[in-house]
């Protein structure tokens, strides 16, 4: 599946304090019969994406962004741990690992559970991909950051 990043109107502003607040809202969208993505992904794979993302700051990536993003990211984490934009295009070969198919939105939402889970009680500090090494409070950040992104795609009717 290719994934494009072309702004997506009705997209919802949030504000996410905890990953609480965050599984909280993506619950509301798995519960509303009337929930719909404008962007480009279906609703289970941004709650698969999100899991898969915070799995990755605890156990790795297995891969790294090119070096010229790694040179310039280090610039940009300051400002996008207070705020995320879309608009960053995957290299085609790494999107369907970044966006697993765990199945329905309640099975993606579940997933999701079980990798916030295990951010309360295990370290995130796996290297990232483009910004390098990350506290944990780092990680925790942009996991919040990335969660209002992605599902300010999504709405429940």
């Amino acid at each position: 599946m290719t994934a494009t990043t072309t702004p997506a109107a009705g997209r919802r502003e949030l504000s996410f304090a905890t990953m609480e607040e965050m599984l909280a809202d993506a619950q509301r969208l798995v519960e509303s019969p009337g929930s719909r993505t404008t962007g480009h992904w279906p609703l289970e794979r941004l709650l698969s994406h999100l899991a898969y993302t915070i799995d990755g700051s605890i156990d790795g990536f297995g891969s790294t962004a090119p070096w010229f993003v790694r040179l310039i990211a280090p610039f940009l984490k300051g400002g996008i741990l207070k705020k995320m934009s879309p608009g960053i295009k995957l290299p085609e070969a790494t999107v369907s690992a970044a966006f697993p198919d765990y199945g329905s939105p309640a099975e993606a939402l579940e997933r999701l559970r079980a990798a916030v889970e295990r951010a309360k009680s295990e370290s995130m500090v796996a290297p990232h991909p483009a910004f390098g090494k990350m506290t944990h409070d780092e990680w925790y950040r942009l996991h919040l950051r990335h969660a209002e992104m992605h599902l300010s795609f999504a709405r429940a009717e």
